[in-house]
């Protein structure tokens, strides 16, 4: 059957990282993203590490925020031998670059951090990593719940008695810390011993505080909400670390290997460059190769952008991740698995990848100044105001205690994350893995969409779309004789013309074919009814010549829309024209609609013809169209696009989208087709393949962005009205209980609403 007439985009030599001046930051509970790897706002951008720079990875379940992560800089980082720390909050993985001949001194640091690190396999070697364990196990579960009870019923005896220092309050509310507050007091101690001020300092002076005054049921009702909003804030971090742990990696993890005489199964990167693999039909090339024996037809639509798939013979390129859909082939590796195609642009745009949400940004910075000024304020109130305005040392000392325990931007923090990682659950569940806050809150700013066409808004597989008789037969004699020809072999564009045959003749049997032959490159020949059939390209056209000027015109006509053109021959000349098409996706043209009504503008970019780009857009609605584009002109077009209308996104699926995915605002990768590194290199990956998931992650981000504004007000409005009170005393230790961690809660489940939406 024929190739594609269609051109060929080139594989891109090396990746394109981001040009648009973001600096790499954590991943983090408050800006949720998978293989990333960070540093803090506060920090320059992370720089190589020496090439002689060693690394060691550890998993710490106790890490899922920042505060953790800053405590683990302020200790490891001045560490003799440390040269840099990468942070995977997410998946709370560690990794240490370092120049030490033992790294036992990292581990105790971190043991002594209250960390409990676990030493995971090196990034190399393959092997599977257990999950992390879940936000809320059994334990906790009942660790939480006794607390409650304790809390309440401490709140209860204390209410019905009228005494607060009671034993029986005090029992219940020591049961209460002990159960849901030991883990916040722990940390609490761990910051106080590392002069780090943070939420968990602060609980722990106001809980002291108020156990010193004889407040000891609202200690606990304070440190069980308290431990209440963190845990529903774990519960939902651990929706979206589900949601990327089902992410799978596209590229094979075996390869069939000579060896001894004979084929074995090996992991790609056991194999050696030049040794010599097997690739048969339906598998996935593991690694970059030439093709040293065989014959066959791959899919490299995920890799090249091809329509139709391409045929290889000896002396061809193989790439990793490409699929063979018929034959089988023998190649000699050419790059290791670190090296291939794939791995290359994967390292390349890993980098370029992290990013901490803005308004988190903005928020952590704030944070980090209020804090000890919250604590200085009460300070000061505690030590002047009997000087000042009268009463007694434990008078101020309790209202100080108030005012930490109000000014604690526990809810002004926590508002952030839970709203972002809702909006990451909520995507999740739609099928839109986003990998990161930052994407998610810059999708409200896209003005403009561009799409790949092959395998984006086509479907990336062929579809036989015209059937021309050229001589007096009628046409459907023709498509039988076509059809029963191709139904001797399982070359993909012979299957679409069969299939076509059997769309429109579903009750029409094959016909019989004798003689059977294939013609490698250029079609297949047989004895249909005594006469000799050719079915063949362009190519077996001209060598036949029989190229008469109405199938010249016919085949310059097919060309023109875009069309991979076969000819039927007999004996007397062209017979039939049969042409192939990638036909759009059934959800295309509403994808680019629901854009329009979002007042996006859609693009089309792919490496096909003008006339395949052009037929493509005006059956879909798409008003600017660009073919015949190389993965650097992709990029170059998301630069000009982005200059004339602001925000863009990219959507693709290959390899050769992956330096528009890096340089657009926001990367969309078709991820249940796209290659490996598409995924890598996007910020949000399209996991069934639908493109009106782009308009619906655009509206996900608009929304999300409402809430982000609402919790932050809230936040910052209750702790103004209470702060004032608390500082005119006339606030109580229990207002601070509500306004604290009440509004935590509040901020919690308005953000929590989104993954209802």
């Amino acid at each position: 059957m024929p190739e594609s007439t269609l051109p060929r985009e080139t594989l891109p030599r090396h990746a394109v990282a981001r040009d648009d001046g973001r600096s790499p930051c954590c991943p983090s509970c408050c800006s949720s993203r998978g293989s990333s790897v960070s540093a803090p706002p506060e920090s320059p951008p992370a720089t190589p590490p020496p090439g002689d720079a060693r690394r060691i990875r550890y998993r710490i379940d106790k890490m899922d925020c920042p505060t953790e992560e800053r405590l683990i800089r302020k200790r490891l980082e001045p560490m003799r031998g440390v040269v840099r720390l990468d942070f995977d909050l997410l998946a709370r993985e560690l990794t240490v670059h370092h120049q030490l001949d033992d790294p036992r001194p990292i581990a105790a640091a971190l043991v002594s951090l209250d960390m409990a690190p676990r030493p995971l396999a090196p990034f190399t070697d393959g092997a599977p990593e257990a999950a992390p364990p879940p936000a809320l196990d059994v334990r906790q579960k009942i660790a939480l719940t006794v607390g409650g009870l304790a809390a309440a019923g401490a709140e209860a005896v204390a209410w019905t008695t009228g005494r607060e220092t009671s034993l029986p309050v005090a029992a219940l509310a020591v049961l209460s810390i002990l159960s849901a507050g030991l883990p916040t007091l722990k940390k609490g101690w761990i910051a106080l011993k590392n002069r780090e001020l943070n939420i968990h300092f602060l609980m722990l002076l106001a809980i002291l505080g108020a156990l010193v005054l004889g407040n000891w049921p609202e200690a606990a009702m304070v440190i069980f909400l308290f431990a209440l909003a963190e845990t529903i804030e774990g519960l939902s971090l651990e929706r979206a670390r589900r949601a990327i742990r089902a992410l799978t990696a596209l590229a094979p993890d075996s390869a069939e290997v000579l060896a001894d005489g004979g084929w074995r199964a090996a992991r790609p990167e056991e194999v050696a460059v030049g040794s010599r693999i097997r690739v048969r039909a339906g598998a996935r090339v593991p690694l970059d190769a030439r093709v040293e024996s065989g014959h066959a037809a791959l899919d490299q639509a995920p890799i090249t952008g091809e329509s139709v798939p391409v045929d290889k013979r000896p002396g061809d390129p193989l790439y990793a991740g490409s699929i063979v859909a018929d034959g089988a082939l023998e190649a000699i590796v050419t790059a290791p698995a670190g090296q291939s195609t794939l791995a290359r642009i994967a390292a390349a745009v890993q980098e370029a990848q992290a990013q901490r949400a803005p308004t988190q940004r903005l928020v952590d910075r704030f944070a980090r100044f209020y804090t000890p000024a919250v604590v200085a304020l009460a300070v000061l109130a505690a030590s002047l105001g009997p000087w000042l305005t009268g009463g007694t040392w434990n008078e101020w000392l309790y209202h100080a205690l108030v005012v930490l325990v109000i000014a604690c931007p526990c809810a002004l923090v926590v508002s952030t994350p839970v709203t972002v990682v809702s909006g990451l659950a909520a995507a999740a569940r739609r099928g839109i893995l986003v990998k990161g806050g930052a994407h998610l809150e810059r999708g409200r700013l896209l003005r403009a969409v561009a799409f790949d066409k092959t395998g984006t808004l086509t479907l990336g597989r062929a579809a036989l779309t015209d059937v021309v008789a050229l001589d007096d037969s009628p046409a459907g004699q023709a498509l039988r004789i076509a059809a029963s020809l191709d139904e001797q072999t399982t070359h993909p564009l012979a299957q679409a013309l069969v299939g076509g045959w059997r769309e429109r003749r579903p009750d029409e049997p094959p016909l019989p074919v004798g003689d059977f032959r294939v013609l490698p490159g250029r079609g297949v020949r047989g004895v249909v009814d005594g006469r000799e059939w050719t079915l063949g390209n362009r190519r077996l056209a001209e060598e036949r010549g029989a190229g008469s000027p109405a199938l010249a015109a016919r085949l310059a006509e097919f060309e023109r829309a875009g069309k991979t053109a076969a000819v039927l021959f007999s004996a007397a000349g062209p017979a039939a024209l049969f042409g192939f098409a990638d036909p759009p996706r059934p959800e295309s043209a509403q994808a680019v609609a629901e854009l329009a009504a979002l007042g996006v503008r859609s693009i089309l970019l792919t490496g096909d013809s003008q006339a395949a780009a052009r037929a493509v857009a005006e059956r879909l609605g798409i008003a600017e169209a660009r073919g015949d584009l190389l993965p650097e002109d992709k990029q170059a077009a998301i630069g000009e696009l982005k200059a004339r209308h602001g925000g863009i996104g990219m959507v693709g699926d290959g390899v050769n989208d992956a330096p528009a995915l890096a340089r657009a605002d926001v990367g969309l990768a078709m991820g249940a087709a796209g290659a490996a590194s598409a995924l890598e290199t996007a910020d949000v990956a399209i996991m069934d393949d639908d493109p009106r998931k782009a308009a619906a992650f655009i509206r996900l981000s608009r929304r999300t962005a409402a809430l982000l504004r609402q919790n932050i007000a809230l936040a910052l409005g209750i702790k103004a009205v209470f702060l004032g009170l608390a500082l005119a005393g006339q606030a109580t230790l229990w207002m601070a209980v509500f306004a604290d961690v009440g509004a935590s809660l509040l901020v919690v489940f308005n953000g929590l609403r989104l993954l209802r939406e």
